[in-house]
């Protein structure tokens, strides 16, 4: 079974890739005051947060082919998102889980908007019953999530990555995925991150997917 083919997730997923692909302006007319910010001295994710409160940021359908696959793979069932955004990767997530006989996406969100664009694209797709979306901030609604998690697909704001992870990684089952999108656009910002999970072998096994615009793959090992 591949519930993304189904006639009606992927006819919500391709609507949702479209209007991501029209929505590629929003990072141009943020150029001028992210430049300004830098010069200022404020981080990358500082400047260009106000710009980006209701832009899509999306994955794309390459990566959301890959995230649904990671998680057949595993057999997830018990999967949590930081970064809901309007639900894309949320939509290839709960559909996985689906299909691997059932469970639960626990996914998080700061913004109203988003938040209530995203479980209406749930509903579209029919898969609102997978899906449990916590308003507010990560480190607050993630803190009494119990375990173990299967999957961990990090997409949020990048400064708050490795803290998710952090309090989240002993809830980590065996063999659990962590994904982090992004990994090119935000080198910089992300490289405590990636010293974090490369720096631990005994704990995890880590690398950089071609994928997008950089996947950073870890297993609990």
């Amino acid at each position: 079974m591949n519930s993304i083919s189904s006639p009606r997730i992927s006819a919500v997923l391709d609507d949702l890739h479209r209007r991501a692909q029209a929505d590629i302006g929003v990072f141009l007319r943020a150029l001028p005051s992210v430049a300004a910010g830098l010069v200022s001295g404020r981080s990358l994710m500082e400047a260009a947060k106000p710009h980006l409160r209701n832009a899509f940021i999306p994955i794309d359908a390459a990566q959301g082919q890959a995230i649904y696959q990671l998680a057949r793979t595993r057999g997830a069932r018990r999967i949590v998102e930081f970064g809901t955004s309007f639900g894309i990767s949320t939509l290839y997530l709960a559909a996985a889980v689906r299909d691997n006989g059932g469970g639960r996406v626990i996914t998080t969100e700061l913004e109203p908007l988003k938040i209530e664009k995203a479980v209406a694209n749930f509903r579209r797709a029919g898969l609102e019953a997978e899906i449990e979306l916590r308003p507010g901030d990560a480190l607050q609604t993630l803190r009494d999530l119990e375990g173990p998690i299967d999957l961990l697909f990090l997409d949020g704001w990048k400064e708050a990555c490795l803290p998710v992870l952090t309090l989240l990684e002993d809830r980590l089952a065996p063999g659990a995925c962590v994904l982090c999108d992004d990994m090119r656009a935000f080198r910089k910002t992300l490289k405590p991150y990636v010293d974090h999970v490369r720096g631990q072998p005994g704990r995890y096994a880590s690398l950089e997917l071609p994928l997008g615009d950089g996947l950073e793959f870890t297993v609990v090992v």
